[in-house]
């Protein structure tokens, strides 16, 4: 394996300390950041961290002391605005310099979801029925949107803004849990057919040719009857509610070789039709009719050892330095159209 200058950006707050002495990174913000960074000088790279928040200068100025074969993209956020993150991407296409994970397209196709909808539904990928609501506008349902509905940010990712409160019944819960997204989440909001059944993921690999990882699901057997089983803020983020409520993802269970071709197939054609590449991950539901429907498609998500990506990559047999290199490789494959 030929060792790499690696230049790392990452949001200025989320470096990882040069010597972590007794801290433990698995209960930090920075630890997806740690774990790459490990990882990649394990790998025998030089790796070289840069974290920025509002100022693409610092990131010019690396590029052209360091000269890096690729940038990491470990950015989510720039100048505090999650959808800016595309143009840092951008940015590093002008400079020259290859990243790992999507490409701008891929950023904004999947950044709105209702127009990602839009792109699957016309590539006859099944989705929930939607309806945008935007800010300083009445809210007003069509009538083909019947309940139960969930609201969500119409941008945001990670499930911010998602609670048990989201999933509505009627037009009043419905007003107020937009009006909710507005003035909290200060963006406007996405009202979509609750799909009542199996939450699964599946996590891609590949620009032109993909390699499907496997079917991966969150479990809400343990979760009480009253709750309605979606991956709110605390089931994805909160330990101790995880584990007092017995939530965790593992390999999907007790689909047939059809079915399970059929949702590969559809999240690599969800895959194309949203221009991704790299690596990324399709949100799906599959009903209680047996139906499967891509709620959202996520392009870099999380990769932190032992999170559901490297899970489903390690049951597939791909190590976690493995999937590493190989993200770093696909991205130095990756060629901006026209190149």
């Amino acid at each position: 394996m030929r060792r790499r200058r690696i230049l790392a950006i990452m949001h200025a707050d989320l470096v990882p300390p040069d010597d972590i002495g007794t801290i433990d990174p698995t209960e930090q913000e920075w630890r997806t950041e740690y774990d790459v960074l490990t990882t990649l000088r394990e790998l025998g790279h030089d790796v070289r961290p840069l974290g920025l928040r509002d100022e693409l200068r610092e990131l010019r100025l690396a590029v052209n002391d360091f000269r890096p074969h690729i940038a990491f993209n470990l950015l989510e956020e720039f100048a505090g605005e999650a959808v800016f993150d595309q143009n840092v991407v951008s940015y590093l296409e002008l400079l020259g310099v290859p990243y790992t994970g999507c490409n701008p397209r891929g950023l904004i196709l999947t950044r709105d979801k209702a127009l990602a909808k839009k792109i699957l539904t016309y590539h006859r990928i099944p989705v929930p029925d939607f309806a945008v609501f935007r800010r300083g506008r009445r809210v007003r349902r069509p009538r083909r949107l019947v309940y139960p509905l969930i609201v969500k940010s119409l941008i945001e990712e990670a499930s911010l803004g998602i609670a048990q409160a989201s999933v509505v019944h009627d037009d009043a819960s419905l007003a107020e849990r937009v009006a909710f997204i507005h003035d909290s989440i200060g963006t406007d909001a996405i009202a979509e057919s609750f799909i009542d059944g199996r939450e699964v993921y599946v996590g891609i690999l590949g620009n032109e040719r993909l390699h499907c990882l496997p079917i991966w699901e969150l479990d809400f057997s343990n979760m009480p009857d009253e709750s309605v089983k979606i991956a709110t803020a605390k089931v994805k983020w909160d330990a101790a509610y995880q584990k007092r409520h017995g939530i965790q993802s593992a390999a999907a269970k007790g689909f047939d070789a059809a079915t399970t071709t059929r949702i590969l197939r559809r999240c690599k054609r969800a895959y194309r039709a949203l221009a991704l590449n790299g690596y990324g991950r399709l949100d799906l539901r599959v009903g209680g009719d047996g139906r499967v429907y891509v709620i959202e498609a996520n392009p870099n998500p999380q990769i932190a050892y032992g999170e559901d990506f490297a899970e489903s990559a390690d049951h597939a047999g791909i190590a976690y330095p493995q999937l590493i290199q190989r993200i770093v490789n696909l991205g130095l494959r990756w060629r901006p159209t026209g190149r």
